[in-house]
């Protein structure tokens, strides 16, 4: 049944401030396209033509409104070395079943591992994007470079004097567009010589048009591309629910992460039989969208509509567009991506979290590579959190009449059994050794076989030094495990179930 309230929520909840919105993403999005498209090492209609059919579809299928998909560096970065070695029907063909990928993502639910993403993980994520988007900037900054020089940093200067104080005076509309116009007029009508979005390679003329990649249909074509698109369908899900829960943050509403995994594939899949390359959320340019107003789903179909019509009817206007507002507008989005107040919560917070923040941070901007900077702040947020867990155990000994009890607090697991083991050694080697043992275990849970082991081991070194020993307290799940697992009940040892206190 269809959803008419968020039907209209979506679409006509803000109509002026989405479609404002989308014209600014869209002129934000060629220069980046084009860029993407010779990363990849394709001619720039592939990267354009893949940004015009994912925003346009994905505005339908995403499981987040407001948020803006389209070609990205995260994904030619992988296809480069396909491209190279067989050609751009490959890249097509990969694209195809990067989009098949995600979509069994989605029926399966992979969308849930985000749930073992910490807000550190998060927050180093964010930073280390807006410390990538600045520093693609630089190209455009260095004096060293063509088309670089006083003219490019005066305007630059005044882009970003508009884009900051146009919205004290009014924000009716927004001021990225309005600084992208008021340069682009000045540049185009006083002959200014800076670098124009043209410089950046070629703008296509005309409408993108269906085909079937031309490849074999083959298991070696399958051999082919498979490691590919598995790859490219990973990194494009990552960095789309990462986007995705930052851009839930900003507007503080909640989005459907399984539909989004759903919706990037069928995206890719269309973007693909219109001869485009892969993609998936941009932080970048989602950022700008929120920003200026957008929040809706028009926004994003009108960014993919407004790339469109820029192509098909406004291409050598576009061309004259000069890179210095542009660059205004990225210095805008990297300033306002960046979680400033991190910084002074380094001392605030604890220091793992910290470490795991700057861990991500450092990777990410190292290696230009999202997906191995994620993995690394996840692996060390589940040690640090493993070692924290581990801490929270302790086995105390009361010495009764004819017996000794051994009360177990805590999480026994692979990373606490040494300690488990440690606590409970041989009865002989007490100063006041009992014949008879309890293990009292109601306060304590058993997590993994490594923990059952654990007790096997305690209970059979008691045994063997004449002790007999009593188990109590285990609770249900505990109990599974050990009649599942243990081998003490195979030594005659007894073990008892008893219920919490």
């Amino acid at each position: 049944m269809i959803d008419t309230r968020a039907l209209k929520r979506d679409w006509l909840g803000n109509p002026r401030a989405d479609i404002l919105a989308g014209i600014v993403v869209a002129l934000a999005l060629i220069p980046e396209a084009i860029g993407f498209s010779i990363i990849a090492g394709v001619d720039p209609r592939v990267g354009l033509y893949a940004s015009i059919a994912i925003a346009m579809v994905i505005a339908f299928t995403g499981g987040r409104p407001g948020m803006i998909s389209a070609a990205t560096a995260a994904v030619a970065v992988v296809v480069v070395p396909l491209v190279r070695d067989h050609g751009v029907e490959y890249l097509f063909a990969a694209t195809i079943l990067m989009g098949i990928f995600q979509a069994i993502a989605a029926v399966i639910r992979l969308d849930l591992l985000m749930q073992f993403v910490s807000r550190s993980v998060i927050t180093g994520f964010v930073n280390a994007l807006a410390i990538l988007i600045f520093m693609a900037q630089l190209p455009q900054l260095d004096p060293a470079n063509t088309g670089v020089g006083l003219a490019t940093y005066i305007m630059v200067a005044g882009g970003l004097a508009i884009i900051y104080l146009l919205p004290r005076l009014t924000t009716a509309v927004p001021s990225p567009l309005v600084a992208i116009i008021v340069l682009g007029a000045l540049s185009i009508g006083l002959g200014i010589e800076v670098n124009t979005v043209g410089d950046m390679g070629e703008i296509p003329e005309g409408l993108p048009y269906f085909v079937l990649p031309d490849v074999p249909l083959s298991w070696e074509t399958l051999r082919i591309i498979a490691p590919y698109s598995l790859t490219m369908a990973a990194v494009g899900l990552l960095e789309s629910l990462l986007t995705a829960q930052i851009v839930d943050d900003m507007t503080h509403t909640d989005s459907d992460k399984r539909r989004e995994c759903a919706g990037q594939g069928g995206a890719n899949i269309v973007a693909a039989f219109f001869g485009g390359m892969g993609g998936c959320a941009m932080i970048g340019q989602s950022v700008i969208n929120v920003t200026s107003g957008g929040r809706g789903r028009l926004s994003t179909f009108t960014a993919g509509l407004t790339l469109l019509i820029l192509l098909w009817l406004l291409g050598p206007i576009v061309g004259q567009v000069p890179m210095p507002a542009l660059v205004a507008v990225m210095i805008m989005v990297s300033i306002g991506t960046f979680s400033w107040n991190s910084i002074p919560n380094l001392r605030q917070h604890p220091w793992p979290s910290s470490v795991v923040m700057l861990a991500t941070v450092v990777v990410v901007v190292a290696t230009h590579n999202l997906a191995i900077g994620v993995l690394v702040g996840v692996l060390l947020s589940g040690i640090f959190f493993t070692g924290k867990v581990k801490n929270m155990f302790e086995v105390v000994r009361v010495r009764e009449a004819e017996e000794a009890r051994y009360i177990v607090t805590g999480q026994v697991f692979f990373a606490s059994v040494d300690r488990f083991i440690g606590f409970l050694g041989p009865e002989s080697r007490q100063p006041d050794p009992a014949n008879h043992v309890v293990i009292d275990v109601s306060r304590a849970h058993f997590w993994d076989i490594s923990a059952i082991g654990a007790l096997d081991k305690v209970v059979e070194r008691m045994r063997r030094n004449g002790r007999s020993v009593q188990v109590l307290g285990l609770n249900e799940a505990s109990t599974d495990l050990v009649d599942r697992f243990a081998l003490t009940d195979k030594t005659g040892v007894e073990i008892g179930l008893a219920p919490h206190p």
